[in-house]
């Protein structure tokens, strides 16, 4: 019995599994089977990491940067679309000098990325940096 079955059961008796590896669907393992056609399951692989692992000093420079509460509360705003130094002022209770002078820190630490449009710079989270945060302080602290 495979994981999405749930109480169902399957055989391979004859017509064999297919296994199809994806990157998509990590963590999960999907299968799939109907009466009379071939049980298939899909796995996740893992994507190469070629960036290796972040130093100590990144990290801490990250969680220093998200330690003070207005930045993180910038990082939150600009997670949910990307703004401009003007547009996130006006939303807030910010001067555009204070939400630049914040932004720089944010970028210097690796966790905003800077999008030219015409004359306006649009600032959104670095996905990656984000979103493995957690997991390169304790890969840095371990090491």
């Amino acid at each position: 019995m495979l994981d999405k079955l749930l109480d169902n059961g399957t055989t391979a008796a004859g017509t064999g599994v297919t296994f199809i590896p994806s990157v998509f669907g990590a963590p999960h393992l999907v299968s799939v089977h109907a009466p009379g056609w071939q049980p298939v399951v899909q796995y996740s692989v893992a994507q190469p990491d070629t960036a290796g692992p972040v130093p100590m000093d990144v990290v801490a420079r990250r969680l220093q940067a998200l330690a003070h509460p207005l930045r993180l509360r910038l990082v939150r705003t600009l997670a949910r679309g990307p703004r401009t130094t003007g547009e996130r002022a006006v939303e807030g209770e910010l001067t555009a000098p204070q939400v630049s002078r914040h932004l720089a820190t944010l970028r210097r630490a690796g966790l905003l990325t800077a999008v030219r449009r015409g004359r306006y710079v649009h600032y959104e989270p670095d996905s990656r940096a984000t979103a493995s945060l957690g997991a390169d302080l304790l890969d840095a602290v371990l090491r």
